[in-house]
Formats: C-alpha cells, sequence, structure tokens
C-alpha cells in the first residue's frame, strides 16, 4: 500500500470515456444495425426444421401413445387434463433430446471452426484493449482476488498484459467485506506490481444489481474498450481462452457476443463433485447441440463471455418493467434479455463450447442451489413480460421460453403426477358407466391400457437418460478427457452413481421449485444474497427446518398411492423414496468428505482435476497464500492504517451535488450517530450496517470517524 501518501497521481480508475446506453423499448422495433450478418452459419433454417420438426414429430407420436393408453375415445375432463400435461412436458423432454442428439454427433464429428476461432496453435495477438469486467457483491475479497490474479499471471505469461485493463466492479452494501475489498485491490496491485491496469469502483447504491453494475460501467468507461468480458465472482480464464475471443471479436464485425461453457471445477462435497461432472461428461454435448441450431441467435449465460461494448450499449440498455416486484421492477435475469436485444438489433450472438479454458464453481449443496434457484426463478418468470417484445428473433422467444420451462415444468410435474393418482383412484372407486344416456350401438369400456403404459413410460425415461450415455460414449472417443475422467470403467460408473442421486434429488427440486413459483405467484420477492462458494455444511437440524415438508408430503403421496393400488405406489417409488429421503440425501450431499472419498476411489472426476490447468492451480495457490496472511482489514482498523485510509478516501464518490442528488435518510441518520459518539467504538457499536456504509462513503463521515480514533 505504500506510495499512495504524497503521490497526486495514484488513482484507483482511469479517465471516465462515457458511453451512452439508452433504455430499450419492448412496444418499438429499434433501428438494426446496417452490413447484414455474415458470421451467420451456412443453412441454419435447416438445422432448425431438423431439431424442431423431429421434436415435434416424437411429440405427436408420444401423444398418440397416451391417447391410446387413455382409451380415450371421449375422455374425461381428468383424462383430457392429464393427456394435455403428457403432451406439454413430453415436447420439453423431446426438444432437449433431438438437441442432445445433434450435439453428440458434432462431439464425434468435431469443432465447426466458427469465427475461425481455433483450439490450437498459438493464440493471436488482440489490436485493442479489452475491458475484463468482475463485478461483485459481498463475496470473500481473497476469493476473488485471487481468481483475478490468476487471470492476470496467465495474461503476463502470454506476454499480454497491456492489451487487458481488470475491474472490479463492487456493488457490495456490507462495509466489513468492502473495506476488505479496498485492502485486497491494493494487495493485488501490490502483488502483481501492476497499477496500470488493475481498477477498483464500487457503487454507492447498487440498483438494478449486477445489471445496473454492467451497465454504470458502460456509461462512465465504456467508450475506450471496444469489448468487454463479463466475469463473475467464481470465474477464472485462460489467456489463450481469452486472446482467441478477444481476436474473434475484432475480426467479425458484426457479432455482439460470443459465450464460452464455463466448466465447472473446485468442487469438494459430494453434491459439488455431482454438479461438475455432470458439466464436464455431459455438458459439452448439450452446449454443442443447441450452438448447432441456434447459429448466431446464441444465448447469453451472465459471465465467461465476451461482448462487443457498442453493440451492448446500443442496444441492450434494459427498461423496467411495470407492476410492482416480483413481476415488475427491474428484470433480475438480464442475461437472456440482454442477448435477445442485441440479437434483435441486427448483432449476432455465438456460442462456442468446443473452446476451453473458462471455469466456474458450483453451488456446494442442495440448500444453496434452491437459494440460487429461487432468484434465478423470479427472474425467468419475468420474462413472460418481455416475451411479447417486438420484433425478437423467433428463437431468442424460444430462450425466454426456455428459461421459464426451466422453472414452471416443475409445478406441471407436480400435477401431472397429482392427476395420475386421481386417475387411478377415478378408476377404481368411481362406477363406470358403460351405457351413457343418449342413442348407442356399443358400451363404452372405460380402460387404461397397462401394457402401453408401461412402454410409454420406458420410452419417455429413455429420452431422458440415452443423452447421458451418449455423453459418456462421445467421452471414449476422446482420450485425454477420457482419462481425465477415471478411464472407462471409472466413468461409467461414475456416470451410474451421478444419474441414480440426481434422480433421487429430482423430486426434491420438483417440489422446490413448485414451492417457489407460487410464492412468486403470490408476490413474494427473492432479494439479493450473497451466494456460499465453498462450504456446503449445515447444521442437521437446519436441514430438517428446511425439507421436513417434501418428507412428509412424499410419505403422504406414497400412502395415498399404496390405497388406491400398489402397482401404482411401485410406478411413483422413484418420486416417493427421492421426496422421503430428502432430508438424508440434503445432508448427505453437502458432505466435503464423502466427495474427497469418492475422489480418492477415482470416481466423479473430471480432466481439470487430474491434469488441472495452470490458471486454477494459480488461483488456488494465490488464495492459500492469502488465507495465510493477516485477517484483510474491516472498518474499525480502517483508521489504523493511514495509506489504505488515505486510498479509502481517494476511492469516494464524488460529493453530492445539491438540487440535484436526493437527500440520503440513511446518510443523515447516520452522520447524526456520529457526530454524537464520543469515540470510535461507540460509533461503529451505533450505526447499523447500511448506516455505517453511508458514512464511509460520505468525506464527512469519514472525516468524523478519524476524529474520534485519534483521541484514542
Amino acid at each position: 500500500m505504500d506510495g499512495i501518501s504524497g503521490n497526486p497521481g495514484w488513482r484507483a480508475l482511469p479517465p471516465e470515456a462515457p458511453l451512452d446506453m439508452p433504455v430499450q423499448s419492448l412496444r418499438q422495433r429499434p433501428d438494426r444495425r446496417a452490413g447484414g450478418m455474415p458470421s451467420r452459419p451456412v443453412a441454419g433454417w435447416l438445422r432448425r426444421f431438423l431439431v424442431i420438426g423431429a421434436a415435434i414429430l416424437l411429440t405427436l407420436l408420444a401423444a398418440r401413445e397416451m391417447s391410446l393408453v387413455l382409451n380415450s375415445g371421449k375422455p374425461t375432463v381428468l383424462e383430457a387434463a392429464v393427456l394435455v400435461l403428457f403432451v406439454v412436458l413430453f415436447a420439453w423432454v423431446a426438444l432437449s433430446f433431438v438437441s442432445a442428439l445433434c450435439g453428440f454427433f458434432r462431439l464425434l464429428i468435431g469443432p465447426d471452426g466458427r469465427l475461425g476461432i481455433r483450439a490450437d496453435g498459438p493464440p493471436p495477438m488482440p489490436r485493442t484493449i479489452t475491458a475484463l469486467l468482475m463485478p461483485t457483491y459481498n463475496e470473500d475479497p481473497s476469493r476473488v482476488m485471487a481468481g483475478l490474479e490468476a487471470i492476470h499471471a496467465s495474461l503476463v505469461a502470454a506476454g499480454a498484459a497491456d492489451r487487458f485493463h481488470i475491474f472490479i466492479l463492487s456493488d457490495t452494501t456490507d462495509p466489513s467485506v468492502w473495506i476488505a475489498e479496498e485492502a485486497a485491490f491494493l494487495d493485488l496491485r501490490r502483488r502483481t506490481g501492476d497499477d496500470q491496469n488493475i481498477f477498483y469502483r464500487r457503487r454507492p447504491k447498487n440498483t438494478e444489481r449486477k445489471a445496473g453494475n454492467i451497465a454504470d460501467w458502460v456509461q462512465r468507461w465504456g467508450g475506450a474498450y471496444p469489448q468487454m468480458l463479463v466475469l463473475d465472482a467464481d470465474s477464472v480464464m485462460e489467456a489463450d481462452t481469452i486472446l482467441r475471443l478477444a481476436d474473434a471479436m475484432e475480426r467479425h464485425e458484426d457479432v455482439g457476443l460470443i459465450q464460452t461453457l464455463p466448466i465447472i471445477t473446485g468442487g469438494n462435497t459430494l453434491f459439488a463433485r455431482m454438479q461438475q461432472f455432470a458439466g464436464r461428461v455431459y455438458g459439452p454435448m448439450i452446449a454443442e447441440g443447441i450452438a448447432w441450431w441456434h447459429g448466431s441467435e446464441g444465448n447469453y449465460w451472465g459471465h465467461n463471455a465476451i461482448i462487443r461494448t457498442e453493440a451492448f450499449a446500443s442496444a441492450a440498455g434494459l427498461p423496467h418493467l411495470r407492476g410492482r416486484k416480483p413481476w415488475g421492477g427491474h428484470i433480475l435475469s438480464h442475461d437472456f434479455v440482454e442477448a435477445a436485444l442485441m440479437r434483435r438489433a441486427g448483432w449476432a450472438i455465438h456460442m462456442v463450447p468446443w473452446l476451453r479454458g473458462s471455469y466456474e464453481e458450483s453451488p456446494p449443496s442442495l440448500m444453496d442451489l434452491a437459494v440460487r434457484d429461487r432468484r434465478w426463478c423470479q427472474g425467468n418468470l419475468q420474462h413472460m413480460a418481455v416475451l411479447p417484445a417486438r420484433g425478437l428473433h423467433f428463437i431468442s422467444r424460444l430462450h425466454l421460453l426456455t428459461g421459464i420451462g426451466s422453472y414452471i415444468t416443475a409445478p406441471i410435474w407436480l400435477v401431472f403426477l397429482m392427476a395420475g393418482v386421481l386417475l387411478s383412484l377415478q378408476a377404481r372407486f368411481i362406477r363406470p358407466e358403460y351405457f351413457p344416456a343418449g342413442p348407442t350401438l356399443f358400451p363404452e369400456w372405460p380402460t387404461v391400457d397397462p401394457v402401453r403404459a408401461m412402454w410409454l413410460f420406458i420410452g419417455t425415461m429413455s429420452l431422458l437418460l440415452i443423452p447421458k450415455l451418449l455423453a459418456w460414449v462421445a467421452l471414449q472417443f476422446h482420450a485425454q478427457d477420457r482419462r481425465g475422467c477415471g478411464g472407462t470403467i471409472r466413468s461409467f460408473i461414475s456416470m451410474l452413481v451421478e444419474t441414480i442421486i440426481a434422480g433421487l434429488l429430482a423430486p426434491v427440486t420438483m417440489l422446490t421449485q413448485s414451492s417457489d413459483v407460487v410464492s412468486i405467484l403470490l408476490g413474494r420477492d427473492s432479494g439479493w444474497s450473497a451466494q456460499r462458494r465453498d462450504d456446503g455444511s449445515m447444521p442437521f437440524g437446519q436441514i430438517v427446518r428446511l425439507y421436513w415438508r417434501h418428507t412428509a408430503f412424499g410419505l403422504a403421496f406414497g400412502v395415498i398411492a399404496w390405497l388406491v393400488s400398489p402397482y401404482l405406489a411401485l410406478w411413483m417409488s422413484p418420486v416417493v423414496l427421492g421426496l422421503a429421503l430428502a432430508i438424508p440425501l440434503a445432508w448427505v450431499t453437502a458432505r466435503a468428505d464423502l466427495g474427497i472419498a469418492l475422489r480418492r476411489m477415482g470416481l466423479l472426476l473430471v480432466p481439470e482435476e487430474t491434469s488441472t490447468p495452470k490458471s486454477l492451480t494459480d488461483a488456488v495457490a494465490f488464495r492459500r497464500e492469502r488465507d495465510a496472511a493477516p485477517p484483510l482489514p474491516g472498518p474499525a482498523a480502517l483508521f489504523g492504517q493511514p495509506a489504505l485510509l488515505e486510498a479509502h478516501r481517494r476511492m469516494l464518490p464524488a460529493a453530492r451535488r445539491p438540487r440535484q442528488d436526493p437527500f440520503d435518510p440513511t446518510l443523515l441518520v447516520g452522520l447524526a450517530k456520529a457526530d454524537e459518539a464520543e469515540s470510535l467504538d461507540e460509533a461503529l457499536g451505533s450505526l447499523g450496517r447500511a448506516e455505517l456504509a453511508a458514512v464511509l462513503a460520505d468525506a464527512r463521515g469519514v472525516d468524523r470517524l478519524a476524529g474520534l480514533s485519534a483521541r484514542r
């Protein structure tokens, strides 16, 4: 931290280069960019015809079979409901299956070389400077800085550090984390020896969350950077990957965004290791499939993607949705919408799943996944208001529908299962009318065909499970990946382990997501909380409180199914078993010792563990070094470290402008409490978290607290 005091040239940020980012209308078509879309793959319409047409054909065949199962020449209301629900759910499964099948053949054939990106050979050096944006919100600063230091070290080794500027964009609200972030930022500059290309900015008000954070950067500095690469708090990327992305963006003027396939790494708990194995083995096949038929109408997943700043600024300004939360207000799941708006304006959106060197982490437990899912569920349901937007490409609308469907299908599955029980109940206990009123030549026999039902069930489950088997088969054709996953036998056993546990967890997730959908429909907002990244452990009593309802529902569902028919109970047993075991499943899968034990046995391995890329080993090493160092300072220690205090003062936002900026009641209360305090300890003890954050963001408040500290 030396060199700050007495150095008037020290700065935490580069000079501003404003770029206008107008809010887009969902009711009017924007002007499209000129020049067409030369990066569009050839015969994209034919690819979509094959995929969507095959999915429709499969759905029609399944609908016919289900109709015959119900023997529904004149279906009852309940039978009609079951048939409709089945068709909706099967269509979802069929589209996923056909897309995955395309991905399987793409994996066998090899990368399509889209945008001229090659995975081999030395990466080209970009001509322009790219901004690497790291948005962070109440995250562990040591973790964030370790990842950034690993990226920086990779760029230095590639001789490209001067071609990239790293921005730490903080939306942190916890004052303890904020001060630690500032200290960690200064330490990052010291460790890297780079105070010219690493910058830090904290927003006093985190309006519109992550989307607002990125938009603020675009409007203040976007004019100086032709492209920006957006990261997440758990992101690590290799210089080779970053350089190839920047080069592709420079060479293709019609491309607005290129999305990589982030590989999940670093998991220790059983749940995280399952997620990363599934993502590493099944993920590439799924991503190859959707990239093949989505073409230049790809999607954006919010991080580990490079974006043309001009395209984002001119086309992706998000409007506020009408109404109150959770439906109205700013758009939570912003990434899908931003991609759709850029494509609407004539920019190509591509995915390059074969380009390795892009990494992220998984939630460590089922509980942490549920917390994240609750927020994502609300954001995706908001997309219902975006679907009617004028001018969207139909593939972009399909992306939005996919996001909605990923959550709305959970309650549909639940209703379908309950309707199936009611249908069985009707068949057993309600007296049929063989000769209904009115003229008829033949009696109506209300029967269900059990043999056809069995084969339909087997067919549906095959569409769900065959993609996993195909992904494992494709793995065998890539020797390095096969060895990295433990070899042929161990990777197959790992697939079985993941499939069984994931199958048991599926009904638990179904019920959780159904509850989330109902909660959102009732108007309950999800809020915004920081994610846990490492430890998935939780007191057993808390797990019981979270999942006792799942257990009770599963047991009740099983008893009802048994009373209706033992055969029905047998059919429903996977769902009943998963729900009944929700508590022990959540507890067991959150344990790191079980995950590590399986790793030692060579199960649930991924290539990034057996042959770890240097950027990942660096990130781990840098974090361990930080963990071994003295703890990062908090608000109380700020006033005992002159260099940090001086840097904090220089990083404060501009003073309030009378008649332009509104009064901040939280700041006024905080300043009043600071004025009344007789000591720093008294002031810090009396200020709430929001008040302390407001006081520390104001020069007058910092001066007051510094004065109290000097009295010690």
